[in-house]
């Protein structure tokens, strides 16, 4: 009997300190996390195809080709696992590489307004839809993760929940900055005018 009501009063103890909310909310954020990783390979899947038409306009500048490329090729070597969540250097690398992901595919996409052939491709006119899709997934995604990481961050930070944070090891998570979200959500500016002939020197008498 001693025992069984020892057992009900650790219950009670745990589920009062925030023990149940910490379980809830850390499940909550691996779930949301998985939806933002799905995303992310939706959009990292799309990039072969939206190169290879891309590379039927013989004249297309091959530099942001080349820079879309190696972006992908950084994003998708970036092993995720579950302590990511834990390691906020390991988060912001893989968020840099994203970011850098999405403003070479943002470039690529001005760059490609100026090819009225490729705008008239219905193939890349498909990708180019598919693709804004799957930009706006990602943000919605990013956005349910960001929530759910801040509860479970407020959790860990009040008090007294704080204290059973620091008994089972319940640290805060990085979430995506608002800095890295500014950087990303706005297109290139790119200027393709020439620049100007410098002023002929004045003829000497």
């Amino acid at each position: 009997m001693k025992r069984l009501i020892a057992t009900l009063a650790a219950v009670l103890a745990l589920s009062g300190c925030g023990y149940n909310d910490f379980q809830r909310l850390d499940e909550q954020s691996k779930a949301a996390w998985s939806e933002v990783l799905n995303q992310y390979q939706r959009r990292a899947d799309l990039v072969p195809n939206i190169v290879a038409t891309v590379k039927g306009e013989a004249a297309f500048e091959q530099d942001t080709l080349t820079k879309v490329v190696e972006a992908r090729a950084k994003a998708t070597s970036i092993q995720v696992t579950p302590e990511t969540l834990n390691n906020p250097e390991a988060f912001n690398k893989f968020q840099q590489a994203q970011g850098e992901l999405s403003s070479a595919l943002s470039r690529l996409m001005v760059v490609a307004e100026r090819y009225p052939q490729l705008q008239a491709n219905q193939a890349f006119r498909d990708l180019r839809v598919t693709l804004e899709g799957t930009e706006n997934r990602i943000t919605v995604a990013r956005n349910r993760y960001i929530q759910t990481v801040q509860e479970y961050n407020v959790l860990a930070r009040s008090f007294p929940t704080n204290l059973t944070a620091k008994v089972f090891s319940y640290e805060p998570k990085p979430s995506f900055t608002v800095q890295n979200e500014a950087q990303i959500s706005t297109p290139p500016t790119v200027d393709f005018s020439r620049p100007a002939a410098p002023a002929a020197p004045p003829a000497s008498r």
